[in-house]
């Protein structure tokens, strides 16, 4: 049975035995594990029932760790490292040879971050080694931003849940590459592209696939979906006029609800603030996907900012 728990010397004692343990960052919660066993990481793959192709993500806590780890740090990589560590930027960077196979799916570079969250960083340094973590929810399922939606995922699958409140950001860590030294944005996340530009100049957005072993995490095009069918429209009223005899649960970023008897409406924020619709995005997936509806409509968010994180979660759990 899962345990939800803030001991952490709990989960410092089970990380250490080569087993996983779920934790909390700001961003979404992951499911951890010592980069430097074999078990451990098979574990993390096991229960995700994550593709071997997918690479992980390594979490620091601090910087100087870096030494150990990779074995090019461009100047670029260190100003938003300056800037934005601790916090939700995973850096794509030239691996060293102890960083195991398994961890980057056999490619030469390794995504590294700095989570900015107290529970987690504390931990970190309670450990003899950094850890491995995926979000912690099965392949391709909605990312959980709570304790409990990890414990609903898992139940006794693993031993435990580091418990860190709700995760304040609600949406993956931004990450960006450096071929041939020059960032290219791999995944939109948490910190807007907008932000990552004011750092470093306009910059390059490879942001999905185009073959079958991804550069970075969440490539991929469909993921972070729930069981419900999904869809994200720009014209909203014509499309819940096309399914006026379903259960229809509705995501809107802010104004109204929609005043129909089949319909279930969630407004992210009332006073149209990004940052407070994606720190519940993914619970907002969540609660609908727990109510037996036939279909989702999401409203497609201003195409800027968070909002163009928010619209590329909504795109891949459409898919």
């Amino acid at each position: 049975m899962t345990i939800i728990s803030s001991d952490i010397h709990k989960a410092v004692e089970i990380l250490s035995n080569e087993d996983v343990v779920a934790i909390p960052t700001e961003t979404v919660y992951g499911l951890a594990g010592n980069i430097y066993s074999e078990t451990a990481i098979n574990r993390i793959f096991e229960v995700k029932q994550r593709p071997l192709f997918n690479p992980l993500i390594v979490h620091l806590h601090s910087a100087e760790q870096l030494d150990d780890i990779v074995i090019e740090f461009p100047q670029k990589a260190k100003l938003l490292a300056d800037h934005f560590w601790p916090g939700p930027l995973t850096l794509i960077l030239k691996k060293s040879d102890s960083i195991p196979d398994q961890i980057t799916a056999g490619k030469d570079t390794v995504g590294v971050r700095i989570p900015n969250h107290p529970v987690t960083l504390e931990l970190l340094k309670a450990l003899p080694f950094p850890l491995a973590a995926p979000s912690a929810n099965p392949f391709n399922r909605i990312s959980p931003t709570q304790a409990k939606h990890v414990e609903d995922y898992f139940q006794d699958q693993i031993k435990m849940v580091l418990e860190g409140g709700d995760c304040q950001r609600g949406l993956e860590s931004t990450i960006v590459g450096f071929p041939n030294g020059e960032p290219v944005i791999y995944r939109y996340g948490s910190i807007p592209l907008e932000d990552i530009e004011g750092i470093v100049g306009t910059l390059q957005v490879k942001n999905k696939s185009e073959t079958a072993t991804p550069d970075a995490p969440g490539m991929l095009a469909k993921h972070y979906a729930p069981m419900t069918k999904t869809i994200l429209v720009d014209d909203l009223q014509g499309t819940l006029s096309q399914y006026k005899e379903l259960r229809i649960g509705v995501i809107k970023f802010s104004g109204s609800e929609i005043t129909q008897d089949n319909v279930h409406t969630v407004i992210l924020s009332p006073n149209a603030d990004l940052a407070e619709a994606a720190s519940i995005l993914y619970h907002t997936l969540h609660q609908l996907d727990r109510l037996n509806l036939d279909i989702i409509i999401a409203e497609r968010l201003p195409d800027q900012g968070l909002g163009k994180s928010m619209n590329d979660r909504l795109e891949r759990a459409t898919k």
